[in-house]
């Protein structure tokens, strides 16, 4: 069974393992969880670190001195266990005053408290040496359509993160930011709901190299969308800043199970594009593997850190699933006879023009249509197979 280590680079948010088990139907079934105990279990685990909301450190309403008290005892932690802080996020969706959001609230008084709210959270960030923002706008949306006026609300967004964009580079905070999208709930619809949403969104700001995303397996999966997919049109744009893995069965509420716990599939072929995705397998993406996910509300503490240990046990599994299945000749021969290396041919040739390409009779004119009728298939069902089988470990 393959150990996590730092090297890893698994991350887990404090809200995660300090999930107490309230959902919308009963309270707490768990203590809550200390943060400096949270940083020993984790360094114990073998994670690389940990991140956390304003409001998962320090509750709504500290004073400062509260705010510091805990600072401190978190700086203390992670002096001591050798974890890091690579992320860290705010919350602009739990507290009564942000019932219609933040950065797109209606009332401009609640916006202009967000903001505020916003920078002193990055500001802390940069204090600890993290390098990603994330932006999850849990409750910039709707239940009506005409409760919101949808394009002055992202105006607003774009506003807000101007602003902290332009807040960062002034301090010098090596900070991006990252979106992270979510169709809906807690909020009936959700502003930026998809990667692709969030793509478009990036590119009407005035920063947008500091901007990407932080795509979630389940978000994407309650969409009915391909995570998989919609992380490498993520990576193909050059934004995958961070990743939010978990597991998600089909298209209901937000689960958060741990990864590999829904589609697996999915979270196979994952891995491998994270692990495997650049040319001559150059790793697709090099940032924290991190775990967005609640412990079932079913566990005791001593299940909080088993399912802990499960998503990194299962992203290393997967991980050497992913590299057996690379190397097999078999695998290879199969991708090959289903040109899958062929897709990065480019469609014209070099130099070749309009013009040249329109009086190339063999593109058009003498090109046998008809043969695809019953021959020149793809064997893609194969190679989903031999990639069922490396999954199992049955070769």
């Amino acid at each position: 069974m393959p150990t996590p280590t730092p090297a890893d680079k698994f991350t887990f948010g404090l809200w995660t393992i300090g999930y107490n088990g309230t959902d919308p139907f009963g309270g707490p079934t768990r203590k809550p969880l200390d943060v400096v105990h949270a940083v020993e279990k984790l360094a114990e685990l073998g994670a690389y670190g940990l991140t956390f909301h304003d409001d998962d450190l320090f509750a709504f309403g500290s004073t400062d001195a509260e705010r510091q008290t805990q600072i401190d005892r978190l700086k203390g932690a992670l002096e001591a266990t050798g974890l890091v802080v690579p992320m860290v996020t705010t919350n602009l969706f739990s507290a009564p005053v942000f019932k219609d959001g933040g950065f797109t609230s209606n009332d401009r008084d609640v916006r202009r408290y967000a903001i505020r709210k916003a920078i002193r959270q990055l500001d802390l960030g940069a204090e600890l040496g993290a390098e990603t923002f994330v932006m999850w706008g849990g409750r910039e949306g709707a239940e009506y359509d005409a409760a919101k006026d949808v394009r002055q609300a992202l105006e607003r967004y774009r506003e807000a993160v101007n602003l902290l964009g332009d807040y960062v580079t002034d301090k010098g905070y090596g900070i991006r930011f990252a979106i992270e999208p979510k169709p809906n709930e807690p909020r009936g619809d959700i502003l930026l709901p998809t990667v692709g949403h969030a793509l478009a969104f990036i590119e009407s700001l005035e920063r947008p190299e500091l901007v990407g995303l932080n795509p979630e397996v389940g978000h994407e999966q309650m969409a009915g969308l391909n995570f998989a997919a919609g992380i490498a049109q993520a990576l193909y744009h050059g934004k995958l800043f961070h990743i939010d893995l978990n597991g998600q069965r089909g298209i209901k509420y937000d689960q958060d199970l741990v990864f590999g716990h829904g589609d697996l599939h999915n979270a196979f072929a994952l891995v491998d594009l994270l692990e495997n995705g650049g040319p001559g397998g150059t790793p697709a993406y090099t940032g924290p593997r991190h775990f967005d996910y609640k412990p079932s509300r079913t566990e005791d503490e001593t299940g909080v850190w088993e399912s802990a240990s499960a998503n990194m046990r299962t992203y290393l599994l997967l991980k050497e699933r992913a590299a057996a299945f690379r190397a097999d000749p078999e695998v290879q021969e199969a991708l090959a006879a289903a040109k899958v290396a062929e897709l990065a041919v480019p469609t014209l040739g070099e130099g070749e023009s309009y013009d040249d390409f329109i009086a190339d009779r063999a593109s058009y004119e003498d090109f046998d249509a008809d043969a695809y009728l019953g021959g020149k298939g793809f064997g893609f069902v194969r190679l989903q197979q031999l990639a069922t089988e490396h999954l199992l470990g049955a070769r």
